[in-house]
């Protein structure tokens, strides 16, 4: 006879207990194991395998801990729910612990029926940790089925990598080099869309009319669409990349049941309609919506969210949020600032010399080319900017450019010719351009240039013979600048323009950057590599990861050689990577470097923004990130790019407090109004270039004004769109909600701490946590974060970082619910207080009897589990899930005649320290005395049980309610009995001079 099993009721089978899940059957269990997750259901056939109900064993007397066992077997528990009861389903199970401020879009999200938001954020609060809440958040509902990523392929192998590491989603990446792989896995007439339930898609490739098409009647029901500022363009655009862009996402938004999540930091691009065309891929309405009138305000609120560094810096705060307490108030450790600096150099004699040479040879190709709109002009102006911007890069560059044919030279008309020398000196913001612009342009134009005695030739031949500091001044200069950042403590990255550059910088720091120790403070051995766009996006994540492990373990070595003769004062490891703008973009480099030098120029300010903001970010240990910015101040061009452009750009950044971006044509104009007067001087001398100077200034002075007036505008935008939608208090709510079921940082990183201490592991404290050696520990913990470390690493006793943040580098572990190691550490701790027969340390237990001066009264602390069922509508159907909490009630005197305190007062036992001690004998009847009484208290667990589905329910329509209206159908319902993990007796402390 087959035996039924109720949904919710605990069996046990294959040597563990289950959880009865609702989609079983009587021919088949589906089953989750007590405390795990989803990703653990099993199913089970009770005809071919052994089931029987669980019944959950009373905690044994005998087995006593001390005071606090009751709060590492609750932080233990509580750890370790992956299916929490609460109304959001992703939390429990993601490994990330969300700042109080990345709830808002999450809030935002689930009061819409149909979630569509423009996720605006600045740069480095962490737009993409906010859409991949929304995302699993959907997903975990049921409200969505399957996502698709739209993002630069620079970025999509990053992605790939958040939402499986941070959210547990394994997704596709569906880009030109992987398509053809994932078609010959396909069944006939089958998509690709429809095989891979989650993908990562280069927007570019899928943007063409050939893919396009398939994607859009396959397309998942959840999409977000990365940079999506790249997909727009202003009204008076000509049809370009953005446009194509732009249709795909029109025919994507056209589904009104599909889900979009836009996320950009720069929303507006310097064009209002650009801006309007953004919002309505969200929302029709908003594309024509008066903002300046309360209905378009509110219509917006629901929709859109832009907050600057200021803004989220300290954010819940008791005196400004009305907060009860401080409890909730958060602060985010942002850098305070960038300290910039700005260094000048000289060009040496000889070098001086071939820019002269080079700049007469460029004029004078450029005057004889004909009028400025004729095909010959354009592609000898080209050329011209090819070759300045090389010979201020690098000698090696400079070569480079000289000897290699220009793209524009293949041009038939003067319009292709812009077309094609264009992207190759401009430093275009858009992601997607990124990939293949590091490489030096040619500046070879005519027939005539492969002969061996061209003048081209010759002046690449002797930029050849300037190689290294003895006659690069400018290279010179950077390891003076390299060489005191390092002497500081800072690890620096160098941007440089072209790849030949990068590596000739590279290979001439490599062994010139080590320092000694001097005045009793340590010296340093310093890693270099170089990172540029020969390599692919993930072969540039591991150089990055190499450079860090290779700086530490040469470190080791020196210190190790250091502590066997005696001598030196240490040596720290220090790294330094030289990169070109492919890392500008989508690398979190914060972990890493500290510091930033601008050794080329960038002639879009936002680029050095966008350099600098790969460090200055969440997560960044340092206060203050120092930026270095090298410039000649006799070449001509970088003097006038840093005062025109750069100065004015931090200046507005530094008033605004974020960055205004200005049209890439504006920033154009000012740089070919500065080769012009460097052209003109060439051929007529400084007095005649006078007239080449008025134009700059009036460039400047345009570029100027354009740049006044969209701060003024972005100044009106942020109090005008200023998310409104989710109040402070609100989100406290919320977030307090969340701790009380899951546990804050503080109450994990008490428990991480104690319990490895107990566990007899080795900890040594660290600016932002601590280390741990864990060689010491019983071996099923040292199994557990083998898979994690490494069993070389666990056996060797190589300490292990843990560090206050869930902003963690590989290779270290953050003090969140959700990282392996804590959930290992929970995992062990559970099972060892459950199974009295575990050898070695046990740091919770079941029972404890503490005497304390906390109580004036024998009280009785219960550690409870509850499961629930939950049923949750959605518009794919409702779902059934079976869910778990753990609480904390308490009770004054006999169980039979309960005093019941209030909640509060529960959770506050935990923090009550012994004031005595208690005679074992006397504890054990004391328990067993409390254990026998416990059936008199069932029906209080019972009712709080109810009350608990009741508070529960209210949350879930709180949050989930749409426009207002409550879901119908939703219902929280709790399983009876209730699981008493723990019992543990607090008797009052002895008066003075009395006994135990």
């Amino acid at each position: 006879m087959t035996t039924t099993y109720a949904p919710g009721s605990l069996v046990s089978a294959r040597g563990r207990e289950w959880v009865v899940l609702p989609e079983s059957a009587a021919d088949m269990l589906v089953l989750r194991p007590l405390g795990g997750s989803d990703d653990d259901v099993a199913a089970l056939f009770p005809a071919f395998e052994k089931v029987a109900a669980a019944t959950f064993d009373a905690p044994d007397p005998t087995d006593l801990g001390n005071a606090e066992a009751a709060g590492l077997l609750r932080s233990a528990l509580r750890i370790g729910f992956r299916s929490g009861a609460g109304p959001f389903r992703s939390l429990a199970g993601i490994a990330v612990q969300p700042r109080a401020y990345q709830l808002v879009p999450l809030l935002m999200a689930l009061r819409q029926q149909t979630v569509r938001m423009l996720i605006s954020d600045d740069v480095g609060i962490g737009k993409t940790i906010e859409a991949g809440l929304v995302a699993s958040e959907l997903l975990a509902q049921g409200e969505a089925k399957g996502l698709a990523v739209l993002c630069s392929p620079a970025l999509a192998e990053q992605w790939q990598e958040e939402l499986r590491t941070k959210f547990n989603i394994d997704a596709e990446l569906v880009l030109a080099s992987t398509v053809s792989r994932l078609e010959r896995g396909l069944d006939l007439g089958q998509s690709l869309f429809d095989k891979h339930r989650h993908v990562i898609i280069s927007t570019d490739f899928i943007k063409s009319t050939r893919h396009r098409d398939d994607f859009v009647r396959h397309c998942p029901d959840l999409v977000i669409v990365d940079e999506a500022h790249t997909c727009v363009s202003a009204d008076d655009t000509k049809a370009n990349q953005s446009q194509l862009r732009y249709e795909l996402l029109q025919k994507v938004a056209a589904d009104p049941e599909r889900h979009l999540l836009l996320v950009t930091a720069t929303p507006h691009s310097g064009k209002e309609s650009a801006f309007r065309n953004l919002l309505g891929l969200v929302n029709p309405e908003l594309a024509t919506a008066d903002f300046d009138k309360k209905a378009g305000r509110e219509l917006l609120a629901r929709h859109f969210v832009q907050r600057k560094r200021a803004d989220v810096r300290q954010y819940l705060t008791r005196e400004g949020d009305g907060l009860a307490d401080d409890s909730l108030a958060e602060k985010t450790a942002f850098p305070s600032d960038r300290q910039f600096k700005d260094e000048k150099y000289k060009l040496a004699p000889e070098y001086k010399k071939l820019l002269e040479d080079a700049i007469a040879y460029a004029s004078e190709r450029v005057e004889q080319a004909g009028a400025p709109g004729e095909r010959n002009y354009r592609i000898a102006w080209w050329s011209a900017i090819a070759m300045l911007r090389s010979l201020v890069s690098s000698p090696r560059a400079a070569a480079k450019t000289l000897t290699t044919r220009s793209a524009a030279a293949a041009a038939r008309t003067a319009k292709e010719a812009d077309e094609l020398g264009a992207p190759l000196v401009r430093d275009s913001v858009d992601s997607d351009q990124l990939e293949g612009m590091d490489t030096a342009p040619g500046a070879k134009s005519d027939e005539g240039e492969d002969q061996a005695k061209h003048p081209l030739l010759l002046l690449a031949e002797r930029a050849e013979q300037l190689e290294g500091p003895a006659k690069d001044a400018k290279l010179k200069a950077l390891v003076k600048h390299l060489k005191d950042l390092l002497a500081d403590g800072y690890n620096p990255i160098v941007f440089c323009h072209y790849i030949d550059t990068a590596e000739y910088v590279a290979e001439h720091l490599d062994g010139k950057l080590n320092g000694r120790a001097k005045d009793g403070k340590p010296g340093w051995r310093t890693t270099v590599k170089s990172v540029t766009g020969t390599l692919s996006p993930q072969q540039r994540v591991q150089r990055i990861e190499e450079l860090a492990e290779e700086a530490a373990a040469e470190a080791a070595r020196e210190a190790e050689a250091e502590s066997e003769d005696g001598a030196g004062a240490g040596t720290a490891a220090r790294r330094v990577l030289v990169a070109t703008d492919c890392l500008s973009e989508g690398v979190n480099l914060q972990h890493y470097f500290d510091a930033v030098v601008h050794y080329d120029l960038a002639w879009n300010p936002t680029r050095h923004d966008q350099r600098e903001g790969r460090v200055d970010r969440y997560g960044q240990r340092r206060d203050q990130v120092r930026v270095i910015t090298l410039y000649g101040e006799d070449n001509g061009i970088d003097g006038n790019v840093l005062e025109v452009l750069l100065r004015k750009y931090r200046q507005i950044r530094k008033d605004l407090g974020i960055a205004v971006s200005v049209p890439d044509e504006s920033s154009a104009g000012v740089t070919d109004a500065i080769v012009d007067w460097l052209l003109v001087r060439s051929r007529s001398g400084e007095q005649e270039a006078l007239f080449g100077t008025d134009q700059l200034t009036v460039r400047a002075d345009e570029l100027e004004a354009q740049w006044k007036s969209a701060a003024d505008r972005e100044k009106l935008s942020r109090s005008k769109y200023a998310q409104r939608a989710i109040h402070p208090e609100e989100v406290a709510r919320e977030v307090a909600s969340v701790r009380a079921a899951l546990g804050g940082t503080g109450e994990v990183r008490a428990f991480v701490e104690s319990s490895l201490r107990e566990l007899e592991a080795i900890l040594r404290p660290t600016p932002d946590g601590f280390t741990a050696d864990v060689s010491g520990t019983p071996v099923g913990l040292r199994d557990a974060f083998s898979p994690v470390l490494g069993s070389a690493a666990v056996e060797d006793g190589k300490p292990f970082p843990f560090r206050d943040t869930a902003a963690v580098a590989r290779g270290e572990a953050a003090l969140v619910r959700t990282d392996p190691l804590v959930g290992a550490l929970a995992s062990h701790v559970l099972d060892a207080a459950l199974d009295p027969d575990t050898a070695g340390p046990r740091p919770a237990r079941r029972c404890g009897v503490v005497r304390t001066s906390a109580v004036e009264k024998r009280t009785t602390l219960l550690l409870v589990r509850y499961r629930f069922h939950l049923t949750l509508p959605s518009r794919h159907g409702t779902k059934q899930l079976v869910a778990e909490d753990a609480k904390l009630l308490a009770f004054r005197g006999a169980p039979d005649r309960a005093e019941w305190l209030d909640p509060s007062e529960a959770v506050a036992l935990l923090d009550a320290r012994p004031d005595a001690n208690t005679d074992p004998a006397s504890a054990e009847r004391s328990m067993t005395k409390i254990l026998e009484g416990l059936p008199s208290v069932s029906d209080r667990l019972v009712e709080y049980g109810r009350e608990l589905a009741d508070e529960l329910t209210e949350s879930h329509r709180r949050v989930r309610g749409a426009s207002g209206e409550i879901r119908r159908g939703l219902k929280v319902v709790p399983q009876e009995p209730a699981d008493v993990l723990g019992a543990y007796v607090y008797l009052p402390a002895p008066a003075a001079g009395g006994t135990a």
